[in-house]
């Protein structure tokens, strides 16, 4: 007998993953080559150039690395997500996006905002989610592994000085819990 879970499809969204990474890699080398120039395509809160910012700002990132500390959480969790299935993965990373990068254009402090961290912060949220809302044991056992390898990653989302969007990570925080909530 199989065993059956909603974690099924890992060698099928593996690759769209890491396609993903690929693309964000290429971009930053472009965008290093530009002296981060492209960084202009970020979320700049609360202007209308800052709009396009929402679906851009997880493209971008200020640094080579700023990709390479976001490139293995992005992997892991968005593994996770994904291994539920492409469709699953696409309505929360979308959903995610977008709910994160609109609240970072109302609420966060000027400045460009870039990065995946927002995404990441939502993946995290969706995942320890998941766990409290199907209370099964496959989605307690992943919300348990994502809290034990990244929870302290919660310490992001507390007011910072410098180039951290906390704002960011704080909104992609709620967004990925209330992603969990719609598409449960």
């Amino acid at each position: 007998m199989k065993l059956k879970t909603r974690f099924y499809n890992f060698h099928n969204t593996f690759p769209l993953i890491l396609a993903i990474i690929g693309c964000l890699w290429i971009i930053e080398l472009v965008n290093m080559s530009m002296n981060h120039l492209l960084c202009v395509y970020g979320i700049y809160p609360r202007t209308q150039f800052g709009l396009r910012g929402i679906i851009l700002a997880p493209l971008l990132h200020g640094s080579m690395e700023h990709l390479v500390l976001n490139t293995l959480p992005f992997i892991v969790l968005g593994s996770f997500i994904a291994s539920g299935g492409k469709q699953r993965y696409v309505k929360v990373t979308l959903f995610i996006v977008i709910v994160t990068g609109l609240a970072t254009w109302l609420a966060a402090t000027p400045g460009y905002h870039v990065g995946l961290s927002g995404l990441i912060f939502g993946y995290f949220g969706y995942l320890v989610a998941i766990g409290f809302y199907n209370r099964d044991f496959f989605s307690i056992l992943i919300a348990a592994v994502v809290i034990f390898f990244y929870g302290s990653i919660i310490w992001g989302v507390l007011p910072a000085e410098g180039p951290v969007s906390w704002e960011g990570h704080l909104f992609g925080l709620f967004s990925g819990i209330l992603s969990a909530k719609f598409f449960r």
